[in-house]
């Protein structure tokens, strides 16, 4: 088979739709990978505000259905809107820090945070013009570099997860460890003697397989799920008019170029693994669905929405392609919003099964990035310094995460507190100053309509 049937068989992987057994089985499997990571933001800031139990569910059912919005928008494409690949959304985790700070202050409050998000929304479409210039910004070892960072950033997430979750009064207890090393175990046996659909489906299989073990030992309880309501409809501006406090909107509009960083190197991690390469159009496409979800989360009571790493790398681990796999994801989303008591089922998963899953996820999302990695020379000096200070800077909010406290502004928490931003804004960086006379080297990988497309040469491969 030539390399260019290759390639075409893969780009029409990306829009084909599987059986529909399959389509609801994979969609299924994005969604519980990507559950703990969706309904996190609205627990800890409800906790943050001492906000009722009622409306922190409520607030997950808003971010649940914003995210099935923008799973659509991204996945099924809306217009100018969409990159058109199988990406999952969700809350931007990089909001999370700025917005606990802004709950602090009782002049703000939700309508200040949901007027926030709405400013960064607006910002982000505002931008759309210079989109295009942070492709020169992106080789494969910036890229690879950034996707490597947040795979191991993501890790300790997961490792966390497996000992009982943050906070756990037993944290690290024998039996979390041996749930989430049961899952692990499930998915790794899976993966290594199954083959076609079922191979597909490990993490999907380690996760109920977690469950069913997870339910008779106590730690996977539904205390609360008799009182949720059958149905509840999501309306828009819930807590009353947003309110814009400059400061706020100024901090959220940091958050929002954080996040289009954060998601330009995801969409070409995505491009990578599916074999359709992301172009300044295509791009440009994503990151407006990104600051168009933002838009609308601030009036649907949530947060800023950018794309999951984790499900890029299930879409790494799993080899299936089809957009309509997340598209189908994003349907699902969209009912389990509108039923409190699925919702509430789907985030009482215990953190140790996410754990056993998550180590494998995070992994592979590492391994991603190792691979675009290695489409760069790294036998130059120059781009190992590249590398390896955009990792070290990464594990600063990891490693001391008061390092920066008595020095630093509160309106740079966001970029100093976040290890994926330090280091992505470290590689870019570096590479500039290292590397200012090699950045036209890719240029015989741009498209002949003069469209800007990424250099990529290491597309990962497909066994």
């Amino acid at each position: 088979m030539t390399s260019h049937d290759r390639t075409t068989r893969e780009v029409d992987a990306v829009d084909a739709i599987p059986p529909l057994p399959k389509l609801l089985a994979y969609g299924m499997q994005h969604v519980l990978v990507m559950s703990a990571g969706a309904v996190a933001p609205p627990l800890i800031l409800g906790a943050a505000m001492n906000l009722p139990t009622e409306t922190v569910a409520y607030l997950i059912n808003c971010d649940l259905l914003v995210t099935g919005i923008a799973i659509l928008i991204q996945s099924l494409g809306l217009g100018i809107f969409g990159i058109r690949l199988p990406v999952i959304m969700g809350v931007s985790f990089a909001a999370v820090g700025p917005m606990v700070a802004m709950a602090q202050d009782p002049t703000i409050g939700l309508p200040g945070i949901f007027g926030a998000t709405i400013g960064a929304g607006v910002f982000g479409l505002l931008l759309r013009p210079f989109f295009s210039r942070l492709a020169s910004f992106f080789p494969p070892l910036v890229t690879g570099t950034v996707i490597l960072i947040i795979g191991v950033t993501l890790l300790p997430v997961g490792i966390n997860w497996a000992g009982g979750g943050f906070g756990a009064a037993d944290f690290g207890a024998p039996v979390h460890l041996g749930v989430a090393a049961f899952v692990l175990a499930v998915i790794l046996v899976v993966s290594r003697f199954a083959t076609g659909f079922v191979a597909n489906v490990a993490v999907l299989i380690g996760l109920v397989a977690g469950l069913c073990l997870a339910w008779p030992l106590g730690l996977f309880r539904l205390d609360g799920l008799a009182e949720r309501p059958l149905i509840a409809l999501v309306t828009p501006f819930h807590f009353g008019w947003p309110t814009f406090h400059l400061t706020a909107v100024a901090a959220m509009c940091i958050v929002m170029m954080v996040t289009l960083v954060e998601s330009t190197g995801m969409f070409l991690a995505v491009g990578d693994i599916v074999g359709r390469p992301v172009d300044k159009r295509t791009l440009t496409r994503g990151l407006m669905a990104d600051s168009l979800s933002t838009l609308i989360a601030g009036c649907l009571n949530t947060f800023p929405h950018t794309s999951f790493s984790q499900n890029v790398g299930l879409v790494n681990m799993t080899r299936v392609r089809s957009r309509y796999v997340t598209v189908a994801a994003g349907f699902i989303i969209l009912g389990i919003s509108l039923l409190p008591k699925v919702a509430f089922a789907v985030a009482s998963i215990p953190p140790a099964v996410l754990g056993g899953a998550g180590i494998v996820i995070f992994g592979m999302v590492a391994a991603a990035g190792l691979k675009i990695v290695g489409g760069a020379d790294l036998g130059d000096r120059r781009n190992q310094i590249v590398v390896a200070v955009s990792i070290g800077l990464s594990l600063i909010p990891m490693a001391a995460p008061k390092l920066f406290a008595a020095t630093a502004p509160d309106w740079a928490g966001p970029i100093l507190h976040s290890g994926i931003t330090l280091g992505a804004i470290g590689a870019i960086v570096l590479n500039l100053l290292l590397n200012s006379d090699r950045l036209g080297a890719g240029a015989e990988h741009r498209v002949a309509d003069a469209e800007l497309a990424f250099p990529h040469t290491a597309v990962l491969d497909r066994a």
